[in-house]
């Protein structure tokens, strides 16, 4: 008689029924239409996906910030900027922050949307800033167009109030747009800068533009008629903070014509901790641990180190002759009540719930 292989058994255990799944967290709002979004492209290691939106202008509610609406055409910025501070609107969208430069967020219809909007939501004298949170002429501009799209709807308008804050010179590609949107109404543009060394900033910055290009951008819109200036924003304590090099940035910025100089300190949100800690770690070893008492505690540096470097902002401008913050020209600032005098970003106090920076994205 055969025997039955060792192996086997004469009553064999039938294999367990598998479990059934967990139930998938059900994704809402701005997680759910990013989830569904279609991917565009995948170019340089970063995928672009086009993402339905309601509306383009954002309310700003922040008694701090000199606007009441924001845009941003894109959520994500390739530029990869290591500190900055907009990495949390991707963890709404359920991606970490470290997806913030690789999965960029297209907003569809913006010529439609931002039509509507400054229609029916933009009251007589308040101010729209474009691109507070993620750059308006980062490279997916080239392809989809987005800032241009928007732009082309407020030149159709009159006596609207717009600043654009951004760190690419692509913005000279719209320059004959904004010079008919500045004859229409007031427009103030904002060339970050945070420091003249190219190596520094393309650690910092990987992906934007060489600091020199942004300041010959600066000259070229000044050339043109336009109100333009430079934002040293962030300054990066033990790093872009030294005395040499704000005064050698200030005369850079007087050299290409600007009109004012801002400057604000660091300030560091839970998600842009994760990125940045990690990247000071291997990059300025020394400097991390005095990062992690800096910041440990809160978003913000000591107070006395604000005082200083807004003190040491004021001598820099005195210096060269630069204003601290654009100002609308008169024509269009009769629209608005006079505001209160501001205090300086670096030395406002403290909000009492989320970050301003959080409500304005």
């Amino acid at each position: 008689m055969a025997t039955s292989p060792a192996n086997l058994s004469l009553f064999p255990v039938p294999k367990p029924a598998p479990l059934p799944p967990e139930p998938a967290t059900e994704l809402v709002g701005i997680a759910r239409l990013a989830a569904s979004s279609p991917l565009a492209a995948e170019k340089r290691g970063t995928e672009y996906f086009l993402l339905p939106v309601r509306s383009i202008l954002n309310r700003c509610d922040s008694p701090r910030m000199p606007f009441e609406w924001t845009i941003n055409p894109y959520r994500g910025c390739e530029f990869g900027c290591r500190y900055c501070y907009a990495r949390y609107t991707h963890e709404y969208m359920e991606l970490s922050p470290a997806d913030f430069e690789h999965k960029i967020y297209v907003k569809q219809n913006p010529a439609k949307m931002i039509a509507r909007d400054l229609a029916v939501k933009l009251r007589p004298g308040e101010s729209i800033a474009l691109g507070t949170a993620t750059d308006p002429y980062q490279p997916a501009e080239s392809e989809y167009g987005v800032t241009r799209a928007i732009l082309e709807q407020v030149a159709a308008r009159e006596g609207l109030m717009l600043s654009i804050t951004t760190k690419s010179d692509r913005i000279l590609r719209d320059l004959d747009l904004l010079r008919r949107i500045a004859e229409r109404s007031s427009l103030a543009i904002n060339m970050t800068v945070t420091t003249l060394r190219p190596r520094l900033a393309r650690l910092l910055e990987p992906r934007a533009p060489r600091p020199d290009l942004r300041l010959a951008a600066v000259r070229r819109l000044r050339k043109a008629g336009l109100a333009a200036g430079v934002f040293a924003m962030p300054l990066l304590p033990g790093i872009t903070d030294a005395a040499g090099d704000l005064d050698a940035l200030a005369r850079a910025a007087r050299d290409a014509d600007a009109q004012w100089l801002g400057g604000q300190v660091l300030f560091l949100m839970p998600s842009s901790l994760k990125v940045f800690l990690p990247f000071l770690e291997e990059k300025f070893p020394k400097l991390a641990r005095r990062y992690h008492e800096w910041y440990g505690r809160g978003g913000y540096m000591p107070e006395i180190y604000r005082k200083e470097i807004v003190e040491r902002f004021a001598a820099a401008r005195a210096r060269f002759g630069l204003a601290s913050r654009p100002y609308a020209p008169e024509a269009f600032a009769q629209a608005r009540p006079e505001p209160a005098p501001q205090l300086p970003l670096a030395l406002a106090p403290r909000p009492a719930a989320q970050p301003a920076s959080k409500r304005c994205a």
